[in-house]
């Protein structure tokens, strides 16, 4: 026996070991803002509705001032670290429940457009199609503007509409793909409920791509619900997000800008974070 085959096969690395420095940087920074939002209750060292009229405008420590306020007030002497915490629970809250909620509707949709076939495959496809040419900032500011009393639960509603017709196209594509395999037949020629065929088979098949598309969508959603908080439009005082944060400093931008610029930064590297580990997952399943 020749020495290449006694010695052993190398151990496969694992997936932390084979990526690059700059996704395991996004994937340190998107845990800490998970794990931030998760426990911002507990973290928070003031109360966000806490105000403190006569320590207004106070500097962040890099500016020059004190670790009471670690990144300084606001103009009504609130807390900014206390605000971002509660901005960043809020933010990825609504753009995670939009997300996943985006993905469940579109997939679903896709699935029967695939199955039911002739008309019903074509009124959904009409509805894709509306879907991807009306911006969804003119659509979400109709629906803001019509219905009353916008709270965080119809906001993360509005956002389940963003990108769904992405995931339909996708789950709609695979699960035609998936009904000429040979399995498919056999499964059909048996008797198998079509539901069960595309639960249990069809779509595990598919729920790689949707992953992947999942983590391209999730930065975006964040953009949307950023813009539209930004516009004043969104969540409403006394509670906060991200782009309530940015739209209110706005108006101090060269007073205290660190109002709008703390804020904004964090929107930049959540999402460019989220993106960057989602391109790497899609060339990831290219591969596979």
């Amino acid at each position: 026996m020749s020495l290449v085959q006694d010695m052993p096969a190398p151990a496969s690395r694992s997936v932390w070991s084979t990526m690059p420095f700059l996704i395991k940087t996004s994937v340190i920074f998107t845990l800490l803002l998970v794990i931030c939002a998760f426990f911002a209750r507990w973290l928070m060292p003031y109360d966000i509705a806490t105000t403190d009229l006569l320590n207004r405008f106070a500097p962040p420590v890099l500016m020059g001032g004190d670790w009471t306020h670690p990144l300084g007030t606001d103009n009504l002497g609130r807390d900014v670290l206390s605000l971002l915490l509660r901005a960043v629970q809020v933010s990825f809250l609504i753009a995670f429940v939009g997300t996943i909620g985006g993905a469940i509707i579109g997939t679903a949709l896709g699935l029967i457009a695939a199955w039911a076939g002739g008309i019903v495959d074509d009124a959904i496809g009409v509805l894709v199609d509306f879907q991807a040419t009306m911006p969804f900032l003119v659509l979400a500011l109709a629906l803001l503007a019509v219905l009353p009393d916008a709270n965080m639960g119809l906001f993360i509603v509005i956002m389940c509409i963003y990108g769904w017709e992405r995931y339909t196209r996708l789950a709609r594509s695979v699960a035609l793909s998936a009904k000429e395999a040979t399995f498919v037949q056999a499964l059909t020629v048996t008797g198998t409920p079509a539901w069960r065929i595309y639960l249990l088979h069809i779509l595990p098949n598919a729920m790689g791509i949707l992953l992947v598309n999942m983590s391209l969508n999730f930065p975006a959603t964040i953009l949307a619900e950023t813009s539209l908080n930004f516009l004043g439009i969104g969540i409403q005082p006394p509670d906060t997000s991200l782009g309530v944060l940015m739209g209110q400093g706005r108006n101090h931008i060269y007073n205290a800008p660190w109002l709008a610029l703390i804020p904004g930064f964090i929107i930049l590297l959540a999402t460019l974070s989220v993106s960057l580990i989602g391109d790497w997952l899609r060339d990831r399943v290219d591969q596979a």
